[in-house]
């Protein structure tokens, strides 16, 4: 008889309507806290230096005149030929590039031309086929090639790698 009664009882408190305080304090407690993040963003106190000054806004873009080029230098690599082997459809790959360089460094540089045309040759041969067919892929390759260039040349006397010519044919 006690279940039955708590059953009976049960079903009146169940008929209350639930209180929306918490969920109102919670809702303006969100906007107050997102409004007071955008401030601090927009107005430079978290991530940045402030919202643009009106003076820039009025700039021309066609007035400002640019900066001077930092010194810079290239060192002209001979061209390769690889062949790829009977794996592909293709035979063989020409590979062309550029190194980039501090103008004190490029005698240094071209001193390692051959060290650093062994490296790039030994590379491209162990790529795959599918790597050099893909176009997405040749971002990956540069960057790998880039790295093994400055393990050869030394850190920070080669910049840049500078792809002239990539062709499978």
């Amino acid at each position: 008889m006690a279940v039955a009664e708590n059953l009976d009882g049960g079903g009146e408190a169940a008929a209350k309507p639930r209180s929306r305080k918490g969920m109102l304090i919670g809702l303006v407690l969100a906007l107050a806290l997102g409004g007071g993040g955008f401030y601090a963003v927009y107005s430079g106190l978290l991530l940045g230096s402030g919202p643009v000054p009106d003076h820039a806004a009025d700039a021309d873009p066609h007035e400002v005149e640019p900066g001077a080029l930092p010194p810079i230098a290239f060192v002209e690599l001979e061209p390769l030929v690889i062949s790829l082997g009977r794996a592909g459809g293709n035979q063989h790959l020409r590979f062309r590039a550029q190194l980039e360089v501090d103008p004190q460094y490029q005698a240094d540089v071209a001193k390692l031309a051959p060290r650093v045309l062994d490296v790039l040759n030994s590379y491209l041969r162990a790529v795959e086929v599918g790597d050099l067919e893909n176009p997405a892929a040749l971002v990956s390759l540069r960057a790998q090639m880039l790295r093994r260039i400055q393990l050869v040349t030394g850190e920070g006397r080669v910049r840049d790698l500078l792809i002239m010519e990539f062709v499978l044919n």
